[in-house]
C-alpha cells in the first residue's frame, strides 16, 4: 500500500521461452516497456521491473475507490536458448529478492500458451522450477496466465469448451493452484475494458489469499 487511497500489487511472470511473458507484462502495465518479438532464440536474457501509472476504476475499499499501481517483474524463460537452468534460476531468485524483499510478491503468473498442449514432462520441469524459486507455499502465490487465447477462440473454443477439452496435465495444474487462471489474447494491444477484467481477476486471487505476500531474502553473491 502506497497510501490510504492507493494499492500496489507486485507480480512476476514466469514460464518457458516464447510463451508471451513479456507481452503479457506489457498488457498488464498498459505499456510497451518490455521487449517482445517473434524470434528463433530467447529474447529476454535478464530480469527487469516496470510499473504502471495510477489506474482508476479497478477496485474499492470501504466504499471508496482505490487507485491501483501494478509492478511487473519480467524474467528469462526456461529452458533458455543461451542460459543454463542454474543461471536463469539464480538470476530470477536474485531479482525477486532485490525488488520484492521489503514489499513482498503478491502473485507469480505462470505463463502458458493456450494454443499449445501442456505435456507432462514440460509441466514437471516448470513446477520444479517454480518450487525452487518460491518455496513450499508456491501454490498459494501462483496463478496460470493462458496467452494466445484468441487463437483458441478462432478454433471455435470458448473458455468453458477449452477447459472441457484440456489435457489432464493442465487440469491437474489448475486444480493445484486452486483454479486461479486467466485467459489473455495475443493481440498487440489490449483495450482498457479487457485490462480491467484481467486486473480484477488477479486482485480477486490476491484477496482470496488474504493479501498475503511472499517475502524473499537477498541471496549471497
Amino acid at each position: 500500500m502506497a497510501d490510504s487511497n492507493e494499492m500496489t500489487i507486485n507480480l512476476v511472470v514466469l514460464g518457458r521461452t516464447q510463451t508471451g511473458k513479456s507481452a503479457a507484462g506489457n498488457r498488464l502495465l498498459g505499456s510497451d516497456d518490455f521487449e517482445s518479438q517473434l524470434s528463433p532464440s530467447s529474447v529476454t536474457t535478464c530480469c527487469s521491473l516496470r510499473h504502471s501509472c495510477r489506474i482508476s476504476g479497478i477496485t474499492r475499499r470501504n466504499g471508496c475507490e482505490l487507485a491501483l499501481r501494478v509492478r511487473v517483474l519480467d524474467t528469462p524463460g526456461y529452458p533458455h536458448s543461451s542460459l543454463s537452468k542454474e543461471r536463469v534460476r539464480e538470476t530470477v531468485r536474485s531479482a525477486l529478492a532485490h525488488h520484492f524483499r521489503e514489499e513482498g510478491l503478491h502473485l507469480a503468473l505462470l505463463v502458458l500458451r493456450a494454443d499449445l498442449p501442456l505435456c507432462p514432462d514440460e509441466n514437471d520441469h516448470t513446477i520444479q522450477f517454480i518450487q525452487e524459486l518460491l518455496g513450499p507455499t508456491w501454490k498459494d502465490f501462483t496463478a496460470v496466465l493462458l496467452t494466445h487465447a484468441d487463437k483458441a477462440k478462432e478454433a471455435g473454443f470458448s473458455e468453458e469448451a477449452y477447459l472441457r477439452s484440456a489435457s489432464s496435465t493442465l487440469l491437474a495444474l489448475l486444480s493445484s493452484v486452486q483454479h486461479k487462471y486467466v485467459f489473455l489474447d495475443s493481440q498487440k494491444s489490449i483495450i482498457k475494458e479487457e485490462r480491467t477484467i484481467v486486473l480484477r481477476k488477479l486482485l480477486n486471487f490476491i484477496r482470496q489469499n488474504n493479501y498475503q505476500v511472499l517475502l524473499f531474502k537477498h541471496s549471497k553473491e
